[in-house]
Parts: structure tokens; C-alpha cells; sequence
């Protein structure tokens, strides 16, 4: 399965990182943030530039809030105030949304999902992972590797790289998933879809938005030029075949019926609605990230969220495991956490074809589906779902922040929780004065910062936020059991002369 390298015990560096989109770039910020030394090796010498994904969700906007990042794509991004998003081309109001929901109190006032190119997306992920000194060398393919105890040997087109450890941001066709030996299950492919910002006459014959027909769907706008076909007649004949404007123009006509003439096209992509996902996302020293882990449809923008949530999730666990003292399993938490996640956005996809499609069922089930989403409980459940604010880690404990996103809270000094989340550390937040707290945190001096404030609504006295913005441990009216096991858990062990801190003694304020 893997080529012969001459044995090396060099380590050149702590993580190479292949492919160098979104996903890649977001993870090597996290690991550099974290401490680990990390090569980014892509294959394309320059940004992809075709037509993808088109925003970022409110889990993603949280994730680049907390790195300080959000505010560089601010300039680029647009709102979509009036709707929530949109399910297999059913758009659902943003108006009948319960905005007191406790999972969305707080966030999304102008909805939930922030139009951005990934394009743009890239650019500031990429100047941060370099600003924090990750090499990133583009014009580079990896051939091979072999993988061993101490670490990966990988074979580039320009000389061979020791390494640690290996992940593959490679995409949903990852050399790294196949030399590795991941298994990929899932669902073939059944539609093809084609994008593009076209220069084209006869648009006027054309609705606006997503329009359901006999023979597909189409989407024209929001973005001028911007058109989206979906045929129901299989994948493509051939994937890699550049997407001509010949091509665009006759699936719009036939899935529109309009008498449209595209002359020129940039972009242009084709996808399907291939759902499969690995079946672990670690072997050995070897990871998977992104669309490497799982591909699926591009339906209601999940899939650069999904690889970034990948992200997030794996960086600081293999960066503490990198640096050694990483508490006992936390980096097979990251395929325990992460693929319950992925199998949901599988559905997710997977359940929006069904709607989509031109039959007699699907035109009922998209009846359904659009009276329920209409609703304020079928819309406050959709924007849960999109906004990446419903997905939740079952890390155990009865408070109900433990396996959520950290909640956004403006503490009494003026400044917001998640501006204390820029260092990439651990939190120990205090917002009820617990002399007991700071005794805990000083037992970790580097790997946790103790944060004490007040903030009305925060509805506990006291939070352990990981690195990835997850609330790990959460406690009401005084109560700390639970912590010192949370700390362990997820830290690391409690120095005995810190463990001795009597955990529910009288707190004093």
C-alpha cells in the first residue's frame, strides 16, 4: 500500500498538514496557536478560485470571533436578514424564529448564516496561520507516505518530509484517506449539479432564487450571474472535464425552460450528492479532517462549516499531544466527537435531495416540509440546525451549557467572554467571586487562564470553556463538583497539593 522510504530519524516538523484550503489553513492556525510546528503542502500553486461555498454559519463566525479573526472578514460578508436559509431550495423566514430559544438567545440577530466566498474565507485564513509561522509551500503534492511508531515519513514531488504526525485536509478525493487505508462508506451518487458566475442573455426568463421545475432545480442569484442547476439523472459522465459555457447553458435550459445564451462562465464547478463518510477519523499518526473525513452534498452550506468545526475540534487535542502531558485519550475524542456531527450533516444532505426531487412524493414531502418549516417550532429547529449551534458533545454532567458552545457573555469590565479565548488556552471562568477557583487554576500555569467577572443571564456561576469554545464543565449556586474531573479530563491531572482544594467548601465572595 505504501512506496519504501530510507528510515530517517529526524523530525522536521510537529504536523504536516496536507492541503492548504479552509479547512488546512484553520487547522494550522489552531496547532501554531497551540504551540506545534506545522507544513502546509498544497498541491494547486494558487488559491482555487472556482465557485464554493457561499458563508459561514454562526458556529463558524464564533470560531474566528474567538481568534480575533471574524472582524477581517467583516468588510466582505453580507446578511440575509429576512430568511433563516434555505432546506433542499425551501426557503425558511427568519421571522417566526423563537430568538428567546435558549440555544440562539443572543446570537444571529440578522440571521445565522453570513455571506462570504470561501475564497475570502482562505485569504484570512491563510495570512493567520502564516502570521503564527506555519510554513505553507503551494506547488507541492504529496506521493506518499509511510506511517510508524514515531511518526510519518512523507514523500512530496520536491524531497521527502519527516514528520510526527500526518492529517489530511486534502479534500473529498484525499490521497491521504486512500494511501492511509480509511474505509469510506456511504450513499452513491444520484444528481449532478453545476455553479458558475456566468455572462449570459435571456435572464429576464429566469425566476429569482431557487426554483423547483419538472426537471430539476435552479437558483439564480443572489450574487449577479450567479446560476445553480440540479439534474436528477445521475453523477456526471466525467467530473474532471472543464465546465464549458455550452455545458451551463443547456442544463439551465433544460431545467428552466428559459431561452437563455451563456457566453462566458468563471468558476464553473460540478458536485453531487455522494454521501460517505470514514469510518474512524485517526489511524495511528495518521488524521483526517474536512472533507477528507466525509463528503456529501453542498446543500445549505454545510460542508466548509462541518470541516472548520473538524477543525477547531482537532487542533488544540493534537497540539497538547504533541507537546506531551496530554491527558490519557484525548485525541481519540476527536473521531468519538466529531463523526456523530458529520453522520447528522450526512443526513442532513441526504434528506434535502428527497425534497428536491421533481416526483409526485417529493412534491408532497416538500409541501410538508414547507408548512412545518414556516412554523416557530419547524424554524427555530431549522436555525439550530444550520447555525451549527445545535450540535452539542455529550461530555457527561447535568448542567445544560456541558457540550455546548460557549455562551456569549459581556462581563462587567466591559470586555466580551470571547475576546479572553484569543490565547487558544483553556478557561476558567468565575463570575460569582469563588475564592476556591484561582488555587485551581494556578495549578496550570501556560494551559489555563482563569477569568473572573460578573454577567447578568450567564446562567452559571462558574464554566470550563476548552479551547475549541466548548463548555466542558458548568456549575450552579456554589457547587464545584465535578470540576477537578473535568480538569483531568480535559487538562490534565490535578497536582496533589491543588486536589486537596475542598471542592464544595463554603465559597467565599
Amino acid at each position: 500500500m505504501f512506496e519504501k522510504f530510507t528510515p530517517t530519524p529526524r523530525i522536521d516538523c510537529d504536523v504536516l498538514v496536507a492541503g492548504a484550503g479552509p479547512v488546512g489553513l484553520m487547522l494550522a492556525a489552531e496547532l501554531q496557536l497551540a504551540g506545534a510546528r506545522v507544513l502546509v503542502v498544497e498541491r494547486r500553486h494558487e488559491p482555487d478560485t472556482a465557485v464554493k461555498a457561499g458563508g459561514i454559519n454562526t458556529a463558524t463566525a464564533a470560531a474566528l470571533d474567538r481568534r480575533g479573526q471574524l472582524s477581517a472578514l467583516a468588510p466582505a460578508a453580507a446578511r440575509r436578514p429576512a430568511f433563516a436559509g434555505h432546506f433542499g431550495g425551501i426557503l425558511v423566514p427568519a421571522d417566526p424564529v423563537d430568538r428567546d430559544d435558549p440555544v440562539l438567545r443572543g446570537r444571529g440577530a440578522n440571521g445565522w448564516f453570513m455571506e462570504i466566498p470561501q475564497l475570502e474565507v482562505e485569504r484570512v485564513l491563510g495570512a493567520r496561520a502564516v502570521e503564527l509561522g506555519a510554513e505553507v509551500r503551494r506547488g507541492v503534492e504529496l506521493r506518499g507516505f509511510r506511517a510508524d511508531e514515531d511518526g510519518v515519513t512523507v514523500q512530496l514531488d520536491d524531497g521527502d518530509v519527516r514528520a510526527a504526525w500526518l492529517v489530511g485536509c486534502d479534500g473529498g478525493r484525499s490521497t491521504v484517506r486512500r494511501l492511509g487505508g480509511f474505509e469510506f462508506t456511504g450513499t452513491d451518487p444520484g444528481i449532478t449539479g453545476r455553479q458558475a458566475v456566468v455572462v449570459m442573455t435571456g435572464a429576464e426568463g429566469l425566476g429569482a432564487g431557487w426554483q423547483h421545475t419538472p426537471t430539476g432545480v435552479y437558483v439564480h442569484g443572489p450574487m449577479p450571474g450567479r446560476v445553480r442547476t440540479v439534474e436528477f439523472d445521475g453523477p456526471p459522465a466525467d467530473r474532471d472535464a472543464p465546465v464549458t459555457a455550452a455545458e451551463i447553458e443547456a442544463s439551465l435550459r433544460r431545467v428552466s425552460g428559459a431561452d437563455v445564451h451563456v457566453s462566458e462562465i468563471h468558476g464553473g464547478t460540478r458536485f453531487t450528492d455522494n454521501a460517505r463518510q470514514a469510518t474512524t477519523y485517526r489511524r495511528g499518526r495518521v488524521l483526517l479532517c474536512g472533507d477528507a473525513a466525509h463528503v456529501h452534498s453542498p446543500f445549505s452550506g454545510q460542508g466548509l462549516n462541518l470541516g472548520i468545526g473538524d477543525a477547531v475540534n482537532l487542533g488544540w487535542k493534537l497540539a497538547a499531544t504533541v507537546r506531551g502531558g496530554a491527558p490519557e485519550g484525548l485525541l481519540d475524542t476527536y473521531t468519538a466527537e466529531r463523526h456523530p456531527v458529520g453522520a447528522r450533516v450526512l443526513d442532513w444532505t441526504r434528506a434535502q435531495v428527497a425534497v428536491m426531487r421533481g416526483d409526485a412524493d417529493s412534491r408532497a414531502l416538500r409541501h410538508v416540509v414547507t408548512d412545518f418549516l414556516g412554523t416557530r417550532d419547524g424554524s427555530t429547529y431549522y436555525a439550530q440546525q444550520v447555525s451549527g449551534l445545535g450540535q452539542r458533545y455529550e461530555l457527561g454532567g447535568g448542567h445544560p451549557l456541558v457540550g455546548m458552545t460557549m455562551p456569549e457573555l459581556r462581563l462587567d469590565d466591559g470586555t466580551r467572554l470571547t475576546e479572553h479565548a484569543r490565547s487558544g488556552r483553556t478557561l476558567l471562568v468565575d463570575l460569582a467571586g469563588d475564592a476556591r477557583l484561582p488555587a485551581l487554576a494556578a495549578a496550570y500555569p501556560g494551559d489555563l487562564d482563569l477569568i473572573q467577572g460578573r454577567s447578568a443571564g450567564a446562567g452559571s456561576d462558574a464554566l470550563l470553556i476548552r479551547p475549541d469554545g466548548f463548555v466542558a464543565w458548568a456549575a450552579a449556586s456554589g457547587d464545584l463538583s465535578g470540576l477537578e474531573t473535568a480538569l483531568t479530563r480535559w487538562v490534565g491531572r490535578v497536582p496533589a497539593a491543588s486536589a486537596a482544594v475542598p471542592a464544595n467548601s463554603p465559597r467565599h465572595t
